[in-house]
């Protein structure tokens, strides 16, 4: 499952509609629907997402985080790391094979460190 998906189960849940009911509502089919909840669709169109954003009745702040976790739920990614440092490509590979292991509180930390504010560097204002 991918963040948007978990995101859009809990206000499936919430709101307390079937999948099948959101995706009438939608326009879309209850199997797409889904698939993008488990993760194995891709990113939905800035139409989709308005569209869920509107059936929800979510504003601001809801609103801008699903726009987010839309943004961070590609189920297949490919990381390049032609160009950058060889710490760069072992540390891709070594996600890369690991990933599956890790457990909540693992990928929370880690989510966490790669998510905070990057120091400025030096020289630079």
């Amino acid at each position: 499952m991918t963040p948007l998906g978990d995101k859009l189960r809990d206000l499936r849940r919430k709101k307390g509609v079937s999948q099948k009911e959101m995706a009438a509502a939608l326009g879309v089919s209850a199997a797409y629907l889904s698939a993008l909840e488990h993760g194995r669709r891709g990113v939905p169109t800035w139409v989709l997402l308005q569209k869920i954003i509107g059936y929800f009745n979510v504003i601001w702040d809801d609103a801008e985080e699903v726009l987010r976790l839309a943004g961070q739920s590609r189920p297949r990614v490919v990381i390049d790391t032609s160009g950058l440092s060889p710490a760069a490509t072992e540390l891709a590979n070594l996600l890369a094979e690991r990933i599956a292991g890790l457990d909540a509180e693992t990928l929370d930390r880690m989510i966490a460190l790669l998510s905070a504010p990057r120091p400025a560097s030096a020289g630079t204002e």
